[in-house]
């Protein structure tokens, strides 16, 4: 099993992504209409025997908009003009994303202004006061 701190690699799911490929409407020329080098990947996440229920619910949460409407993330790459290049790029799409949806969010902490900052402001607001004071009429 991967542990809560551990974010596991496309690679690891190889068994688990199903790829398909379809014409592409990327770049190619005339070889464009002939070639499948579009690559779409999908994985369906929640299957995954690899990730801890933790996991998968922050994946559900973070991608939402990725999802279909079964939980199946889906991906798609035809930037390139090989439907290898593709498989790969998409490969690169998912790790980013499994670490975008699973580094933990830094907890922030509560800070004080220092006193020093807290006279200084003070300061600054007594004399744009006194400055006002002084433009008024008597």
């Amino acid at each position: 099993m991967i542990t809560a701190k551990r974010i596991p690699k496309a690679e690891e799911f190889a068994s688990e992504l199903v790829f398909t490929a379809s014409r592409s409407s990327g770049p190619g020329g005339q070889n464009v209409n002939k070639v499948n080098s579009k690559v779409t990947l999908k994985w369906d996440f929640g299957r995954s025997a690899l990730l801890s229920e933790d996991q998968k619910r922050d994946i559900e949460k973070k991608l939402v908009s990725r999802l279909t409407q079964e939980g199946v993330l889906m991906l798609t790459s035809q930037d390139k003009r090989s439907q290898l290049e593709n498989k790969q790029a998409v490969i690169d799409k998912l790790n980013q994303l499994l670490v975008k949806a699973l580094t933990p969010k830094k907890i922030r902490k509560a800070t004080k202004p220092s006193k020093a900052s807290h006279n200084a402001r003070i300061t600054k607001k007594k004399q744009k006061s006194e400055k006002k004071q002084w433009r008024q009429k008597p």
